[in-house]
């Protein structure tokens, strides 16, 4: 027999871990924190650029313990430069504002 899912026609969200807060969340309630191949960090709100990704909840507060914490640099497995946070800042604001 076929599952839930294909009875119901519904596709269960799929969940991911805010590397701020550690919650697990809906997929489409978090902003994707995104390294390109080219090694530029960058805020993915779509979800599907090409890349290593780590999930933070859209709240200013969980990008500020991820720093404090070093989530970021334990998700990538590198040092991130102070600059990228502040990128990463001032993106989260613009997204805020939409």
């Amino acid at each position: 027999m076929g599952s839930d899912e294909a009875v119901s026609g519904k596709r269960k969200e799929p969940m991911r871990k805010c590397i701020g807060c550690g919650e697990m969340k809906g997929k489409k309630t978090l902003i994707r924190v995104l390294r390109t191949p080219e090694g530029d960090f960058v805020l993915d709100a779509t979800g599907r650029k090409n890349g290593r990704g780590a999930y933070l909840c859209r709240e200013s507060g969980c990008l500020e313990k991820a720093i404090r914490q070093k989530g970021l640099e334990r998700s990538f497995q590198a040092a991130i430069p102070c600059e990228v946070y502040d990128s990463l800042r001032k993106e989260l604001a613009e997204l805020d504002a939409e």
